[in-house]
C-alpha cells in the first residue's frame, strides 16, 4: 500500500488511515504541510515500533535525530549571536546548552502534545514509553531534522520562532545563567554601591505565581525582571539592568 501525502507526493510508508489522519492533524495544528509525508512519518518511528513491522517499509527515526540536533544547535546558536549581542562565547555556549538540553527539549515536545503521534511497538507502549524523556527529546530532534530534509532552514527557523525563540526573549532560561554576579561585577567597576533586590508584585495564583522585582543601587532603579521564582525574577531584573547599562554606556551616556 502506497500513500499520499497532502500535496499528492508518494510516500512509500504503509500506515493505516487512522494513524495517518493523526498525522493530517499535527500538519495543520503546527501550520507546517511536508512535501514527503513520509519525513513526518520517520521522525515519529521509535526503534520498537520498527522491530514489530520488520516486513514492512519503515525506518526509525534515529538518522533523523542526528540530523535534527545539528539543525536546532545551529538555528538556536543564530537567534543567540543575533538576539544577545552582549554575551561573551562562554555564556552564548551556556546559554545555548540549556535550551537544547534534554529536560527543555521534553517540555517542548509535550507542549505540543508529540507523545500522541509516536509510533511505538506494543512493549515500549505498555511500559510508558510515550512519555519517556529521553524518547521525547530525540521526536522533538528528529522532527526537526525531518522538516528541514523536506524544507530547508527557512522554515525550521520559523517553527522555532514559534516553540523556542520566544521563551529565550521572557527569560524562561535566566536561571542558567548568572546575571546577578555579573551585574555586581560591572558596578563594583565603578563604584562600591549594594545593589539591592526587591519583589514589588506577585500575580497569579498560589500555585502558578509570577514574581516581579526590581534591582537597585542606592535610590536609582537598574532593571525590572518577572519569573516563576523569585530567584528567576532577580537574574532576569540583573540581565535587564546590565543590557541597559551598556547601551548606555554605548551611547555614551555613563
Amino acid at each position: 500500500m502506497t500513500n499520499k501525502s497532502t500535496n499528492g507526493k508518494s510516500s512509500k510508508v504503509p500506515l493505516p488511515l487512522t494513524v495517518r489522519n493523526r498525522f493530517n492533524e499535527l500538519q495543520e495544528k503546527l501550520s507546517i504541510t511536508f512535501n514527503d509525508s513520509s519525513l513526518l512519518y520517520n521522525a515519529f518511528t521509535h526503534s520498537s515500533y520498527v522491530n514489530e513491522h520488520r516486513r514492512k517499509n519503515f525506518t526509525d527515526n534515529e538518522r533523523l535525530e542526528f540530523l535534527g540536533d545539528a539543525v536546532l544547535e545551529l538555528g538556536v546558536s543564530r537567534f543567540l549571536y543575533s538576539a544577545e549581542p552582549n554575551m561573551s562565547e562562554g555564556q552564548l555556549t551556556k546559554l545555548r546548552a540549556a535550551i537544547v538540553c534534554e529536560p527543555a527539549l521534553v517540555k517542548f515536545a509535550n507542549e505540543l502534545n508529540f507523545g500522541r503521534y509516536v509510533l511505538l511497538g506494543k512493549g515500549e507502549e505498555q511500559t510508558g514509553g510515550r512519555m519517556r524523556p529521553a524518547l521525547l527529546a530525540d521526536v522533538f530532534e528528529a522532527f526537526i531534522g525531518a522538516l528541514y530534509m523536506d524544507q530547508g532552514m527557512v522554515p525550521v527557523t520559523k517553527f522555532l520562532e514559534n516553540v523556542i525563540f520566544p521563551k529565550v526573549t521572557i527569560g524562561a532560561f535566566s536561571h542558567v545563567m548568572d546575571y546577578k554576579s555579573g551585574l555586581q561585577e560591572i558596578i563594583q567597576q565603578t563604584n562600591h554601591g549594594q545593589l539591592e533586590y526587591e519583589v514589588v508584585e506577585e500575580k497569579g495564583p498560589a500555585h502558578s505565581k509570577e514574581f516581579v522585582t526590581v534591582v537597585r543601587l542606592g535610590e536609582k532603579q537598574l532593571g525590572v525582571g518577572s519569573g516563576k521564582s523569585k530567584k528567576e525574577a532577580e537574574q532576569e531584573a540583573a540581565r535587564n539592568a546590565i543590557d541597559e547599562l551598556k547601551r548606555q554606556q554605548a551611547g555614551g551616556e555613563i
